[in-house]
């Protein structure tokens, strides 16, 4: 599956638009791994375990938007774009969506 940001794939004419995909997840923080923070916060630097929260949402929307794709039958992703936002106090959702699209 070719996932892109761009409205077209390099060499490739697409064929088909199938319509609108996405894929999201909500994550929640440990409560241990809020108290690691604080005390980052007062020293500086990053938050390794927030980072790597982050990272592992992200690759699991986008995992969850290309197998939406893959059920519409769709070569590829086009337009991806990603979003953030807090769900409660705790916890952020992670949304990415794009263009299925058919190639030639």
């Amino acid at each position: 599956m070719i996932v892109c940001t761009t409205e077209t794939v390099a060499g490739r004419e697409i064929a088909e638009t199938l319509g609108i995909v996405k894929g999201s997840t909500v994550r929640a923080r440990h409560l241990g791994s809020d108290f690691v923070a604080g005390l980052k916060n007062l020293v500086g630097g990053e938050i390794g375990s927030y980072s790597k929260l982050l990272i592992a949402a992200r690759e699991e929307a986008v995992e969850r938007m290309s197998a939406a794709a893959e059920r519409m039958g769709a070569d590829a992703v086009v337009g991806v774009r990603m979003t953030t936002s807090s769900v409660m106090q705790m916890a952020s959702e992670v949304l990415v969506y794009g263009t299925a699209v058919k190639l030639r």
